[in-house]
C-alpha cells in the first residue's frame, strides 16, 4: 500500500513537472518563507530572512521544515530542479507512511476491514496526494505526526506504558516545531486520555509530568534560541500578528487579504525592514485588534463566513454564489461526511468519539479568527477520512428489512 501510493505520487511529481523550480519573484512560490530560510541557512546565513534582502534573524515559520529545506539546498543547490524533486519525494514518502497511522486508529474504531478500506483510500486518493506533490512546504508532516498522536492518544487510554508515553511526549514535540497551530489540541488530547484511564483505574500522574517533560526537551533549544537572538521569549513563531491582520481589516470579507503580505506589498516589506520582525508583528496585531474593536459585527459575520469556509471551501470570489464550483462542492461534501459520522459515532459511544470531537472543535478554532486556507484543512484529513468511512459503512450494513428502507408498514387485508 505504501510502495504503491509513494510510486504514484513521485510518477505525479514528473508528469505534472512540479519538480520545475518557479522563477517568478526570485523563486519565492519554491517553498515561500520556509524556502527563503533554506536559502539563508544553506548560504551559512543562519536561520533569517523569511522575505529575503537581509532583514536578520528569523522566527516567522517553525524550524523543521526549513531546517530540512536549508539541508537540501546545501547538497543538491539552491531553488534547483533536484533538490525540488528531493524535497517533493520527502513530502510523497511521509504522505504515504500516513497509511500506517490511518490504518491502526481506523482498527480500533472501526475494525479490521474498514482500516483496510480507509488506508487504502488514503494512499490512492488524489487529493490526499495534492499537497505532497504540488507544494514545497510542511502540509505532509502536520498529519503524520498527528495522526500517530491520535493512534497513541487511543491506545494509551486502554494500556501503555512507559515507552508509549515518551513517545506520547515526543511527537507532540515535533508536532510542535513543523505546525505549532495544531497545538490548541494538545490539552484537549492529554486530558481526554486522562479521563479514559481514570474510569479504568489506571495511574497517568507520573507517566505525563514523562510525556511533558520530553515535550518540553524538544521545543526548549529553539526557545531557547529565539531568547538569544531576540532578547525575549518567543514561542517557536512570531507571525500571529501579521496572520490575524491579513484576516481582519478594512475591506477584509472573511478571506485572505494577500496584497498585505512584504512579499507582495513594497511598504509592508519597508516597514517590516524598519521596525524589525516583532516590532512589525506587533504593529500588525495592533492594527487588527483597533479594527476588530471598532467593527465587532463585521468581524463576527467574516468569522461565521470563515467557519463555513474552512469546512466547505474558500471561495475565488465572495461577491458571487459562482465560487460553488465542483471543486469546493467535493470539498464540502467531504466535510459532511466526517461531521455526520462524527455525530452518529458520538451517538452510538464509539471508543475514540470524544477524542475526535475535541480534534474537531479545537484545531480550526484559530482559523476562523484569522483566514482560511484549503491547505489549513489538511493536518485532520486522515481523521475527517476515517468518520466519512464510518458513516458510509453505517449506512451500508443497515438491515434491509428495516423500516427505513422498506418504506411504511402494509395494512394487512
Amino acid at each position: 500500500m505504501i510502495l504503491i501510493s509513494f510510486a504514484l505520487q513521485v510518477v505525479a511529481i514528473g508528469m505534472t513537472h512540479q519538480f520545475r523550480p518557479r522563477a517568478q519573484d526570485d523563486h519565492f512560490g519554491f517553498g515561500w518563507e520556509m524556502g527563503r530560510i533554506g536559502r539563508s541557512l544553506a548560504m551559512g546565513q543562519g536561520f533569517s530572512n523569511p522575505y529575503g534582502d537581509s532583514t536578520g534573524p528569523t522566527a516567522w515559520e517553525p524550524p523543521l521544515y526549513p531546517l530540512l529545506t536549508g539541508g537540501v539546498f546545501r547538497i543538491f543547490g539552491v531553488y534547483t530542479a533536484a533538490s525540488a524533486w528531493v524535497l517533493l519525494t520527502i513530502n510523497s514518502f511521509l504522505n504515504a507512511l500516513t497509511c500506517i497511522p490511518v490504518f491502526l486508529i481506523a482498527r480500533k474504531f472501526l475494525g479490521e476491514k474498514l482500516a483496510l478500506w480507509s488506508a487504502w483510500i488514503w494512499a490512492l486518493l488524489p487529493y490526499e496526494m495534492y499537497w505532497a506533490v504540488h507544494w514545497v512546504f510542511d502540509t505532509t508532516f502536520s498529519p503524520f505526526f498527528l495522526s500517530l498522536i491520535i493512534w497513541l492518544s487511543l491506545e494509551l487510554a486502554e494500556r501503555g506504558g512507559w515507552k508509549k508515553w515518551a513517545w506520547f511526549g515526543a511527537l507532540w514535540g515535533m508536532l510542535a516545531l513543523s505546525n505549532p497551530s495544531t497545538l490548541s489540541f494538545l490539552p484537549f488530547s492529554g486530558l481526554w486520555v486522562w479521563h479514559q484511564r481514570h474510569k479504568r483505574g489506571l495511574p497517568s500522574f507520573k507517566p505525563a509530568v514523562l510525556a511533558a517533560a520530553i515535550f518540553f526537551l524538544c521545543i526548549t533549544p529553539w526557545l531557547v534560541r529565539n531568547h538569544h537572538v531576540f532578547g525575549r521569549w518567543v514561542f517557536i513563531r512570531d507571525d500571529f500578528g501579521m496572520q490575524l491582520r491579513l484576516g481582519n481589516g478594512p475591506y477584509a470579507d472573511g478571506m485572505w487579504r494577500a496584497y498585505l503580505q512584504p512579499n507582495l506589498n513594497v511598504e509592508e516589506f519597508a516597514a517590516f525592514r524598519r521596525l524589525g520582525e516583532l516590532a512589525y508583528a506587533e504593529r500588525c496585531r495592533q492594527l487588527a485588534f483597533a479594527w476588530i474593536r471598532q467593527n465587532p459585527a463585521r468581524f463576527a459575520l467574516n468569522s461565521l463566513k470563515r467557519f463555513f469556509y474552512f469546512w466547505g471551501g474558500v471561495p475565488k470570489d465572495t461577491n458571487s454564489l459562482a465560487w460553488m464550483d465542483w471543486r469546493n462542492s467535493l470539498f464540502l461534501a467531504s466535510s459532511v461526511l466526517a461531521l455526520w459520522g462524527l455525530g452518529r459515532a458520538i451517538r452510538k459511544k464509539k471508543p475514540g468519539a470524544g477524542l475526535f470531537l475535541w480534534l474537531v472543535l479545537s484545531y480550526p478554532a484559530i482559523y476562523y479568527f484569522v483566514y482560511p486556507h484549503a491547505r489549513y484543512r489538511h493536518p485532520i484529513e486522515p481523521e475527517l477520512l476515517i468518520l466519512g468511512v464510518y458513516l458510509i459503512s453505517e449506512a451500508s450494513s443497515r438491515p434491509k428489512n428495516s423500516p427505513l428502507d422498506n418504506g411504511p408498514p402494509q395494512r394487512p387485508q
